[in-house]
């Protein structure tokens, strides 16, 4: 799994349940998002950005996700989703999601996501804070390309 996801620094690993099946046997759509979700939440937690936003109200929001699906999941199996920052600009950055299933050893869908930082005292957006910039190429960094 890990040469599909070498890119990534940040890797959760999750079985699939039965309950996340659709009535055509396989994953619902909706739960490659919660899989999406789950990545970036440890991504943010290794960026310590929960800290970082109880001190000054600025943290991250989605502004934009989406997903491509490539081949479908069923129970059982588990899977690897790995997420990395692929770009990022003044005011948001774009991160890439890979879920891998163990059954196939194959990609089973990739996705992106926007993140704009956002004041949420101010309730508004606000430019990317250089420190959180430096958070995210450091993390980005710490992986053998």
């Amino acid at each position: 799994m890990e040469g599909l996801l070498k890119e990534c620094p940040v890797i959760v690993e999750f079985p699939v349940a039965w309950g996340e099946m659709d009535a055509q046997r396989h994953v619902n759509n909706i739960v490659y998002f919660r899989y999406f979700e789950s990545a970036r939440i440890a991504y943010f937690e290794k960026l310590d950005v929960w800290n970082f936003m109880n001190s000054t109200g600025i943290g991250p929001i989605l502004a934009y996700t989406h997903c491509r699906f490539k081949i479908p999941l069923s129970y059982p199996d588990t899977v690897s989703i790995g997420a990395r920052v692929s770009k990022i600009e003044d005011d948001r950055f774009e991160m890439d999601y890979y879920v891998v299933s163990h059954k196939y050893k194959k990609i089973a869908a990739e996705g992106a996501g926007t993140i704009v930082p956002f004041n949420y005292k101010e309730n508004k957006k606000v430019p990317l804070p250089i420190e959180l910039k430096q958070r995210i190429v450091e993390l980005e960094n710490s992986i053998t390309k």
